[in-house]
């Protein structure tokens, strides 16, 4: 089971300062983000960086996982979405769980609940919260190609999502995580 951490987002609603460098307990949000995907059993994890992706790579210990810089990110999610699944084809992982930077109410025992229902090549599972589709999503590995070829703007996966609804596993997660997001600089009280 890989992992794949989307943090190239450039925070234009937070005034230009990149999610994946935000502060949380005493060090970048992307440290945060991408050690719970391995916490979670999720292995390789692949990290899409773009904004600052020089000064993320220089302040963030990063050592040990999969790192990819999308020249596009300012395209939105999709343009992540798409450099993060071309970087893992190779990776001989059955499926990938997908997660985004700006969730640190989303930890292991969340992730870990999406690892264990994604099962097989065709899985299509994502985390659910009172019922409602959230984060993390994962994707069995026959479903990459067309899922990269739906991801456009800062939309991600969703359409995707919504046209395979009859086939998604929804796995509730609200007992054990939060789903905010750090998208305004209100939202940076929720950070450590």
């Amino acid at each position: 089971m890989a992992g794949l951490l989307l943090a190239a987002g450039g925070g234009r609603r937070l005034g230009g300062r990149p999610k994946a460098l935000l502060d949380h307990r005493g060090r970048p949000l992307v440290e945060h983000a991408a050690r719970v995907l391995r916490d979670a059993g999720c292995g390789p994890v692949h990290l899409v960086l773009g904004a600052a992706a020089e000064t993320v790579r220089a302040r963030a210990e990063l050592t040990g996982y999969g790192v990819s810089v999308n020249p596009d990110w300012a395209q939105g999610m999709g343009s992540s979405l798409r450099v993060g699944l071309t970087a893992l084809a190779d990776s001989g992982a059955d499926a990938v769980v997908v997660s985004l930077v700006d969730q640190p109410g989303i930890g292991a025992a969340a992730v870990s609940r999406v690892v264990a229902a994604c099962t097989g090549r065709d899985a299509l599972v994502a985390a659910a919260y009172g019922g409602e589709r959230g984060h993390p999503v994962g994707f069995g590995a026959a479903r990459w190609a067309d899922v990269a070829a739906s991801a456009t703007g800062d939309r991600g996966a969703r359409d995707y999502l919504r046209q395979h609804a009859g086939a998604l596993t929804l796995v509730e997660c609200g007992d054990v995580a939060e789903a905010y997001d750090i998208d305004t600089p209100e939202d940076l009280r929720r950070l450590q």
